[in-house]
């Protein structure tokens, strides 16, 4: 072999050499690169870079709250229009006002506040407009099978407002503090979200009534010790009691049963407290019966003077009732205030006096005995009339001197800032009392069909459920109700719309006491249609 052929191979074998040697430095190039990178972020070393991810707008979703079937509405309200019936005009007889003038004839009411009424219109007071839409915006994401259903319901309740017997509807208790409930997306650390549905009470104001053949909880003609017997509908003409036998079944939850045995032990070392008109002293004594059984208890204490409620000297009676279990030391009281307001004589030494009507201050029984009462449940509405308001010389005043304010002149105005006031002022002491709870108690509706109680109105059917049997609204008929305890401590007590399909369980026309033609369609027999309202007050202690 030459010389040239030796120097050509050994330059062969020196580039396939060299060859080797670079395949080998770019290998371990490599290796340390996909090393060093993978030490750093593990994960997403391989992934596609961060534009070429699809992204995801964001979006609104819009939560609705179906309308309710409100027998009072904004457009009802109207602070230049009086405060009447479209039937009548405001009445301006003279009726004085006190409980006797209750048990001799039917209150004089002219206005059917379940049908008809005002709101007020004061701006001072920022008085809140019904929400028909609640926007919540929420971070779009990949659907799961929760936020599936979520959607469905939400999907449901939108529908609800045109067909409401055929949905589920999303629960929303007026009691609470807040009209609305929010579904919360909270990231975590990897920025993904999960949608929190927060756990809701029972809106006992849905529902529907049924019959109950063990009903009643007591016996309208043995329980004389606390019914008064203007009420007891077994003591009068009425031959029929199928109205007895109803209960109040709510929709989404049960409802539990009352036993006044229970009921004590709840209450033990408590108060509670009936204040306002006489649909309030209804209830007062349905509970009293409820408690007892309708049976004598000759051991409960009358301690009425430990509240104030000594007869007036030439008086008829006290300006309520107070009585205690001595068992459990639980005391139950009504306490007569018509508007739910501070009423003083301007002259006390003068009989004819006028009294002035403080629109803006509670009832001075609140201010003087809060501290005392564990549970408190207010009314008022039926006695906001001209003919009450001539007829016990009550002036209307506001900060201390008479009403100058002509929204305020509008009697439906006035109500509605009185129960703003009272509930507002109710609610500012709950930090006060922190183991108070206090309830504003919905309008109770009247049934008086072609007149008034003093012009041929009547209320004759007494067939239960005739005019329905359901409620499937979310929010109460009584407007003003529901927006004076929004935002506030003070939960509601909504018997309003369960109450108005039920007008077969007034007293009617078989009241041995009633002048003739004249019918009560605004009280209640007893047992009845109270009950289920103490059933409910019951359930929400």
């Amino acid at each position: 072999m030459t010389p040239l052929h030796r120097n050509r191979m050994k330059r062969g074998a020196l580039r396939r050499k060299a060859r080797d040697i670079s395949v080998v430095l770019v290998v371990l190039v490599c290796a340390t690169v996909v090393i060093w990178t993978w030490d750093t972020t593990p994960t997403s070393a391989f992934l596609p870079p961060e534009s070429h991810f699809l992204k995801l707008e964001t979006e609104k979703v819009v939560k609705r709250i179906p309308t309710a079937l409100n027998t009072e509405t904004k457009d009802s309200y109207s602070s230049a229009t009086p405060f009447v019936n479209k039937e009548t005009k405001e009445d301006s007889t003279n009726n004085k006002d006190t409980e006797e003038d209750e048990e001799n004839q039917v209150e004089e009411v002219t206005v059917s506040e379940t049908n008809h009424g005002m709101t007020s219109t004061i701006q001072e007071k920022g008085l809140e407009q019904v929400e028909h839409e609640v926007l919540v915006s929420e971070p779009k994401k990949t659907p799961t099978r929760e936020e599936n259903k979520l959607k469905q319901v939400n999907h449901e309740v939108a529908a609800s407002e045109d067909e409401r017997t055929k949905t589920t509807h999303i629960k929303e208790t007026h009691s609470d503090a807040e009209s609305t409930q929010q579904f919360i997306a909270k990231k975590d650390d990897v920025s993904t979200s999960t949608a929190r549905i927060p756990s809701q009470a029972c809106n006992y104001a849905k529902g529907k009534w049924v019959v109950d053949n063990h009903r009643p909880l007591y016996s309208g003609s043995h329980c004389k010790q606390w019914l008064a017997s203007m009420w007891a509908c077994r003591l009068m003409q009425r031959t029929d009691f199928a109205f007895e036998r109803l209960r109040w079944q709510p929709k989404d939850c049960s409802m539990e049963e009352f036993e006044g045995s229970k009921f004590l032990r709840r209450m033990q070392n408590k108060t509670l407290a009936f204040v306002g008109d006489s649909l309030g002293r209804q209830q007062f004594q349905s509970m009293m019966c409820m408690i007892t059984g309708g049976k004598e208890r000759p051991d409960v204490l009358d301690v009425g003077p430990e509240f104030g409620f000594i007869t007036p000297e030439g008086g008829a009676r006290p300006n309520g009732w107070a009585y205690r279990f001595p068992e459990t030391n639980t005391t139950v009281l009504y306490h007569w205030s018509s508007t739910l307001c501070d009423i003083e004589p301007l002259n006390i030494s003068d009989p004819l006096t006028e009294h002035a009507m403080h629109l803006d201050r509670p009832p001075a029984f609140l201010r003087q005995y809060l501290h005392k009462i564990d549970v408190l449940v207010m009314n008022t509405g039926h006695h906001w009339n001209r003919g009450k308001l001539n007829g016990n010389r009550w002036v209307m005043h506001l900060n201390g001197v008479p009403n100058t304010n002509k929204k305020l002149a509008a009697l439906g105005n006035a109500k509605n800032f009185t129960i703003h006031s009272t509930v507002s002022w109710v609610s500012s002491q709950l930090p006060r009392h922190p183991g108070l709870k206090a309830f504003y108690r919905s309008l109770s509706p009247r049934h008086f069909v072609g007149g008034e109680w003093n012009t041929g109105g009547s209320c004759n059917n007494t067939t239960p459920m005739s005019i329905g049997k359901e409620v499937l609204q979310e929010e109460s008929s009584d407007y003003s109700a529901g927006h004076a305890v929004k935002g506030t401590g003070v939960k509601l007590l909504d018997i309003t719309a369960l109450s108005h399909i039920r007008d077969e369980g007034h007293i009617s026309r078989f009241s041995l006491t009633a002048s003739k033609g004249v019918q009560d369609c605004l009280h209640w027999c007893l047992p009845g249609v109270p009950d289920t309202w103490n059933e409910i007050l019951f359930a929400m202690i």
